[in-house]
């Protein structure tokens, strides 16, 4: 993104997150933030601190500078917060944003934070009548080794499962098993991510993924034309498939459906966007079946890489990604106007 923003019409002020969580000022370099597997960035600590407005309503940001003089930067118009996972996607950095009146792009407190629990993303889904995988939860605290009373519990799921951490992004700590005797080690793998996990009936159909955006002056949401997610070796589309461009996964955008097909999932896209009160943008993945659309999870901060759905889906049509950038901020700027 930082690549793409238009330059002639935005200044960047880049803001980093250290693992410790202090704010600092970053380089405007989109090279350095390069997703290279073998060397993948991190935000390190330069010693300066971001200082966010004191109060509400006083959008001026400042900088105190590793030999402790304070800049001043600017007022901020709108904060672009690209970031994945807890904390950044969850409705917490939205929350604090909303305190200080910043706006912000990207979706708002409710709909991040119910996107991000995979649990509670379902009974919402299920509530508003659109259809989603069949799964169980299961908390670390419950989990003591006992296979027999998981069995009974998932005796409803046809293997294989996907168990995924209820609320971690990117594919992160999901694993995919065929019997129920590989279920320990994933159970394993999920709780490093997150205490509670979801067991998840695997669906069998195309993996449909549609980019959706806010509509303007209170239209209805627009939904891009849907891409498909086509393995070939890959087991299923994880991590390094999503952002590392690892190889037995490509991305088809547009995909080769039927109108009646593209149809129904654009309109159930919209449909779940609006159940989660979706603000700003999601990505709605889908899996094609026989039967019709499947919801699989709404990403309400997809991935922004040049590999990634969102984008391509956009740009496929008709929107670049520098004007899909501009159009986040926009909607931002729009709607608190």
């Amino acid at each position: 993104m930082l690549k793409a923003i238009d330059r002639d019409r935005f200044r960047v002020i880049p803001i980093g997150i250290t693992r410790e969580g202090a704010f600092v000022l970053e380089e405007d370099d989109f090279q350095k933030f390069a997703l290279i597997p073998e060397n993948m960035p991190e935000v390190a600590d330069n010693g300066t601190r971001v200082l966010w407005p004191e109060a509400a309503g006083k959008r001026t940001l400042r900088v105190r500078r590793a030999d402790g003089e304070i800049i001043d930067l600017g007022a901020v118009d709108v904060v672009l917060p690209i970031l994945h996972g807890p904390h950044g996607e969850d409705g917490t950095i939205q929350g604090f944003f909303d305190t200080l009146d910043i706006p912000y792009a990207g979706g708002g407190v409710l709909d991040s934070a119910v996107c991000m629990d995979k649990h509670f993303m379902k009974i919402v889904l299920a509530a508003a009548g659109v259809p989603v995988a069949p799964s169980i939860t299961i908390r670390q605290e419950e989990w003591a080794g006992d296979l027999g009373e998981l069995v009974a519990r998932t005796a409803h799921l046809t293997l294989p499962w996907f168990i995924k951490p209820a609320r971690a992004g990117s594919s992160v700590g999901v694993s995919k098993v065929h019997t129920i005797d590989e279920l320990p080690a994933a159970l394993e793998v999920a709780f490093r991510e997150d205490e509670k996990v979801l067991i998840e009936q695997g669906v069998r159909g195309r993996e449909i993924e549609v980019g959706v955006l806010e509509g303007r002056s209170g239209g209805e949401a627009k939904v891009s034309l849907p891409g498909e997610i086509v393995l070939t070796t890959r087991e299923f589309y994880d991590f390094e498939g999503k952002y590392l461009g690892g190889e037995g996964v490509e991305v088809v955008c547009p995909a080769d459906m039927t109108d009646a097909d593209t149809a129904s999932v654009k309109d159930l896209a919209r449909r779940a966007f609006a159940a989660v009160d979706g603000i700003g943008l999601a990505r709605v993945d889908f899996f094609l079946t026989a039967d019709g659309p499947v919801v699989n999870e709404l990403n309400t901060m997809p991935g922004f890489t040049p590999i990634s759905m969102f984008p391509k889906c956009w740009e496929a049509s008709g929107l670049s990604y520098a004007d899909l950038v501009s159009e986040l901020i926009e909607t931002a700027l729009e709607r608190i106007a």
